[in-house]
């Protein structure tokens, strides 16, 4: 290996850790806020990528289609719980929480795909179809396990993992796509020429961080769901909802999800499925911070990036079997150090 080619795996290293640090974070954020394990947090990502790449054809996206079915569903299960608690009253408001937003999300795009705008204005489509998506996503099939153990919740999101890469391949093919770049420049540094898209992305990421960083530690919605993290009854007793904060954990999830895949398309090719490698990845990132801990989380997404890009190196056919297996030795540090607690009769 010489200068030149370590240089470029070093590239490549950094250009994958930024994506695996955002959906790490967003994995800790759903987990710490609602206990569930998200498979499909990589679900997010292709979602994000091929609707954007629908949308560049002129045409409506079938993630549209599932926002509002998702929507109805939503909407009936709402007026199933309001009945039977006999709080009729509340269902015209309820109704219109509901459906409003993912109505008017459709229209807009019913009315411009065909119009096939700038990319920057397909990509903002493309982010508010994927980001409505997670709150749906949740009240459909977590809300009503909200009190379940993790494990049967760790069931719960791998059947959605399924059932969105079913759908997935039922929307947009078994083909893959790319994106258009953000930008065509190439900057020179003389012993290495760097993409303007992955200055997009590195940018990208580290405003998103900053962004993440101020909405946790100075907003009251930030500061709730960290409530709720770190202690679900306590907050439920001062008036924090975890039903809300799973909301906008989901949200908020989802958002990231979607950034990053139209962040990636243009670098490597989408497929249905691709996002569940690079969602695993992202979860071994958040397994490195023990599932609570963004910096370390942060730090185990470097660690992911880099041994990915120097393994595909020389054991490119064995690359993802050796960042799955940094898991091991990280969960057997993390039962070595945490506390046992003999189990009752």
């Amino acid at each position: 290996m010489d200068t030149q080619i370590f240089l470029l795996l070093a590239q490549d290293a950094l250009t994958n850790s930024a994506i695996y640090v955002l959906l790490a974070m967003a994995t800790i954020l759903i987990f710490g806020v609602t206990r569930i394990i998200f498979i499909p947090q990589g679900e997010f990502v292709s979602f994000g990528a091929l609707t954007l790449a629908i949308l560049q054809n002129g045409a409506v996206p079938g993630t549209v289609w599932l926002m509002l079915i998702l929507a109805v569903v939503a909407a009936i299960m709402e007026v199933v719980r309001l009945l039977r608690a006999e709080a009729g009253r509340e269902i015209p408001t309820a109704l219109v929480k509901t459906l409003l937003p993912p109505l008017a999300i459709a229209g807009i795009v019913y009315v411009c795909a065909p119009l096939k705008l700038a990319l920057g204005w397909q990509v903002l489509l493309s982010i508010m179809i994927v980001t409505m998506l997670g709150p749906l996503i949740y009240r459909v099939a977590f809300r009503p396990l909200a009190d379940a153990t993790v494990l049967v919740l760790l069931i719960a999101a791998v059947a959605v993992h399924f059932a969105l890469v079913g759908l997935g391949l039922l929307f947009f093919g078994a083909e893959g796509v790319r994106t258009p770049a953000f930008s065509e420049a190439q900057i020179d540094l003389g012993f290495l020429t760097v993409p303007g898209q992955n200055i997009w992305v590195y940018a990208t990421s580290i405003t998103l961080i900053l962004l993440l960083a101020f909405f946790f530690g100075r907003t009251m919605y930030g500061k709730a769901l960290r409530a709720v993290a770190f202690n679900r009854n306590g907050a439920r007793l001062v008036g924090i909802s975890p039903s809300l904060a799973g909301t906008l954990a989901f949200a908020l999830a989802a958002a990231i999800g979607s950034l990053s895949g139209v962040l990636i398309g243009p670098i490597t090719t989408i497929y249905y499925d691709s996002g569940f490698l690079v969602g695993l990845k992202g979860f071994v990132s958040a397994i490195v911070g023990g599932l609570a801990s963004y910096p370390a989380a942060a730090a185990g997404a470097i660690l992911v990036g880099v041994v990915e890009s120097y393994s595909s190196f020389w054991l490119s056919a064995y690359k993802d079997v050796i960042v799955f297996t940094m898991i091991l030795p990280v969960l057997l540090w993390l039962s070595l150090k945490s506390v046992h607690f003999e189990e009752e009769e």
